[in-house]
């Protein structure tokens, strides 16, 4: 498997082990610039105008400037209240309002309307349904199609406590990339989101693997909230175990006084390191740095790894 341009391994450099509580000034790599722009104000209005959420708002991603200035976003399907309250996410917690089955239009047309040839659709989790919500996962997938042909589709889906009829429901529809993020170490899990269960996370990507084998499979580790390397790497581990095509790895940063501290910043060269290890391990995508999150040039491993988006570039337009 051919690695993307800049992802040539570096060379060993050890993972520190030093768990010392964090400055508490952020690193001048961590540093991120407002969003602005008229594409971002553009995009902004575009989303108010048709009701919708972007994760990139709700959690307050630090790579909303950047992704919005450029005329790309990731869709937050089912509302923005969810019924889990882990201690990393900003998302609001309670009982959400019901399902809008004309939600997933409205995307499409958004999708439409910004020419997106890659969309990331997530959602809030919806644990008061026993489906999870899978059902409007699989109507935004089908509608996206419809009204942007050729548009890949990643989904970042939530562990639907890992009911595998939830799954297929979802995984009927092929999504370009399945998406479901182990977010820490299983030491970590009760701490960083109590009402999940690691066994729930693996047994996700494992089962999409075996619905469609050809599925292109994606998750993502957090760092920096107490965790250790060795920790990490075990994760890493038991991902490749399960055949999970691509890897985020970026440094948790702290949505308010009220969220998880941060423990430890992580250097630019540990994450280059996990990065090279990662590819060692037989990951066919890892994207590893302090500012990366889970969309973090998603479309360029579509366009890598996802068989529907080369098909379609093999074969001719109608």
């Amino acid at each position: 498997m051919t690695l993307a341009p800049d992802a040539i391994p570096t060379a060993d450099i050890p993972l520190a082990t030093d768990t010392r509580p964090a400055p508490t000034r952020r690193p001048e790599w961590l540093k991120v610039r407002m969003p602005s722009g008229e594409t971002y104000h553009n995009l902004k209005r575009l989303m108010r105008s048709k009701s919708l959420h972007t994760i990139c708002e709700e959690a307050n991603c630090p790579n909303i400037a950047e992704c919005w200035g450029r005329g790309t976003a990731t869709f937050l399907i089912m509302g923005d209240v969810c019924t889990r309250s882990c201690g990393f996410c900003d998302v609001k917690t309670g009982m959400p309002s019901p399902l809008d089955w004309a939600e997933p239009l409205r995307v499409a047309q958004a999708v439409k309307a910004m020419d997106l040839k890659h969309v990331v659709i997530t959602s809030v989790n919806r644990d008061e349904r026993r489906d999870g919500g899978a059902p409007i996962f699989a109507l935004t997938i089908r509608k996206v199609r419809e009204l942007q042909p050729g548009c890949t589709v990643e989904v970042l889906i939530p562990d639907f406590k890992g009911n595998r009829a939830a799954l297929e429901i979802v995984m009927r529809e092929e999504p370009d990339i399945l998406n479901h993020n182990v977010e820490t170490v299983p030491r970590l899990f009760k701490k960083v989101q109590p009402q999940d269960r690691y066994e729930w996370a693996l047994e996700t990507l494992r089962n999409a693997k075996a619905i469609q084998p050809d599925a292109v499979t994606k998750t993502g580790i957090m760092l920096g909230l107490g965790e250790t390397p060795d920790e990490v790497l075990d994760v890493m581990r038991d991902l490749r175990a399960i055949d999970v095509d691509i890897l985020t790895l970026g440094q948790y940063l702290q949505p308010s006084k009220r969220h998880l501290p941060i423990e430890r910043y992580y250097t630019p060269q540990e994450f280059a390191e996990f990065r090279r290890i990662g590819y060692e391990m037989g990951f066919k995508w890892v994207e590893s740095g302090p500012l990366v999150r889970s969309s973090f040039r998603a479309e360029f491993q579509a366009r890598a790894l996802s068989r529907r988006w080369r098909y379609a570039q093999a074969t001719p337009a109608a």
